[in-house]
């Protein structure tokens, strides 16, 4: 078998060889895109309509992916004039279904370069990048007797996630949901069937209407406020108000937020590359990739190939923007955003100041 393999092994280094720079596994990419786990993929399966500004995508991932758990995000990269952009969004679909597909709902942010190309250009067939699921906005194991889930906007998205997945394990769950308008209210028509049921107690909140949703309004709505444990999700200044509601109550530790938020990134030519683990700080050209410019440094990295093909130089980055230096793609990344994708330093060079966690 080892015979084979080494057989194996030398015969498809000879193609790659004979095929270079395109190597075979583009070919096989371009074939059947989703076969490789080292570059995590999923190819749209369906678009669906939620409001006039808010779509579900129902997504099939490729090799490697990894259920999520309710609540969590996914960070989905996109190719936007030529450069890859990533943001979160959560799960909105229950967890292991059957058919191995999960969904995530787009809603449409004022200047947000990629909702508004996922809303307007997202067909069956089209392929997005993905990263695995990330997240500790989940539920505890030990399901609480009493649960309050506050959103706005689209922070229903991850607690649809985890009514679709854990409603029945749930007793006494109340929903206080602000939209603008009841038309606007994503997954409207589900969670208002929830309500029909008894299976939930559902709170809608109309901005245009009955004004802001303020903490201390809540209380007339939800008397046993403080007894419940809560999730929240929304606006960021929502958000601060009721966390700063819960701490003066003496309650913080029942308040579990999530938060979304945009970072724009635009593209240099070079910038400082900080290396968080070792400490390395390194002023790089926008010519040289960045493991090069990090070992000339002192900087220890692992490397191979050096041509983009082996990915055995892969590096997280935390925060960033570094371009393929073979195309020019833009790859960015936002801790803010929650971003950490995954970059090949021998064909990367910094395109602005970059974090890595090496």
């Amino acid at each position: 078998m080892a015979v084979t393999q080494k057989l194996r092994d030398g015969a498809w280094r000879v193609v790659e060889l004979i095929t270079t720079p395109v190597v075979p596994a583009d070919y096989l990419d371009v074939i059947a895109p989703l076969r490789n786990p080292t570059v995590l993929r999923a190819r749209v399966d369906a678009v669906r309509s939620e409001t006039a500004k808010a779509v579900t995508l129902v997504l099939r991932p490729g090799r490697g992916w990894q259920p999520h758990k309710p609540g969590q995000y996914v960070r989905v990269g996109v190719d936007v004039d030529g450069v890859r952009l990533w943001r979160a969004y959560s799960v909105s679909s229950a967890t292991g279904r059957a058919d191995g597909r999960f969904t995530i709902t787009v809603n449409a942010v004022e200047n947000g370069v990629v909702s508004s190309y996922l809303l307007n250009n997202a067909r069956k067939g089209m392929l997005v990048h993905l990263d695995l699921p990330d997240g500790d906005f989940q539920l505890p194991e030990k399901r609480p007797a009493k649960t309050l889930f506050v959103t706005a906007g689209s922070g229903i998205t991850p607690v649809m996630g985890m009514l679709r997945s854990a409603l029945h394990e749930l007793s006494d769950v109340v929903v206080v949901h602000s939209a603008r308008t009841a038309e606007a209210v994503v997954f409207g028509a589900e969670l208002r069937e929830l309500a029909a049921q008894g299976r939930i107690r559902l709170i809608e909140r109309h901005t245009g209407t009955d004004g802001r949703l303020k903490p201390a309004g809540l209380a007339d709505l939800v008397p046993d406020l403080f007894e419940r444990e809560t999730w929240a999700c929304g606006p960021g200044d929502l958000l601060d108000d009721l966390q700063e509601h819960w701490a003066d109550a003496g309650a913080t530790e029942r308040l579990h937020v999530e938060r979304f938020r945009t970072v724009v990134l635009v593209a240099g030519d070079g910038g400082t590359v900080t290396f968080e683990k070792s400490g390395l700080v390194v002023e790089s050209a926008g010519g040289t990739s960045i493991l090069d410019a990090g070992e000339a440094a002192g900087q220890l990295m692992k490397s191979g190939c050096r041509m983009g093909i082996c990915y055995k130089c892969v590096l997280p980055m935390r925060e960033g923007i570094v371009r393929d230096l073979r195309d020019g793609t833009i790859t960015t990344a936002s801790e803010v955003d929650g971003d950490k994708p995954l970059i090949q330093t021998c064909i990367s060079a910094a395109a602005g100041p970059c974090r890595l966690d090496a």
